[in-house]
């Protein structure tokens, strides 16, 4: 895994984001695709629950887009997310780029081009360190999950589905 030599340019401006909201760990890039949870957890050794995944809806009402930043071990349940932020729709690759500023499989919770709606899986808490997309389909960072909490303002709900 190298560092920051040698970025992308999404993944470069997280960087430099990051940097700018005082966090000092670096955008890692992986040496094999990190577009799914298992893919990053894997290239990482850590666990798939301690991905921090993006997924994003189209809200009906404002066509807004609404990010859950979910533990990369867990299904999200689109009728609780509905609950506390409107009726939602699916997110095409487009309006994820078009809205949020990054491509599917990179999507970073922080510097998205609109303000979005946030939301953040309860179960992350419970980790000391998460992994979220840096703006690549190879680029992450680590967290603590109050970090997270504090970097997006999003408010920490139960979204996750019930097997």
């Amino acid at each position: 895994m190298s560092t920051e030599n040698f970025l992308p340019d999404t993944a470069q401006r997280v960087a430099s984001l990051l940097r700018e909201l005082g966090h000092d760990q670096p955008v890692v890039m992986l040496p094999e695709s990190g577009r799914t949870s298992a893919e990053a957890a894997a290239g990482l050794g850590c666990s798939v629950a301690e991905i921090a995944k993006s997924i994003v809806f189209r809200r009906v009402a404002d066509d807004a887009a609404v990010m859950v930043v979910a533990s990369g071990s867990n299904r999200v349940d689109e009728k609780k997310v509905a609950a506390i932020v409107g009726p939602l729709a699916k997110a095409d690759a487009r309006f994820v780029r078009e809205k949020i500023g990054y491509a599917i499989g990179g999507v970073c919770p922080v510097g998205h081009l609109q303000k979005s709606v946030m939301l953040i899986d309860q179960d992350l808490l419970q980790y000391p360190k998460v992994w979220a997309a840096a703006g690549h389909p190879h680029a992450v960072f680590s967290l603590t999950p109050q970090q997270l909490v504090a970097m997006t303002a999003a408010p920490v709900a139960d979204i996750a589905l019930q097997t």
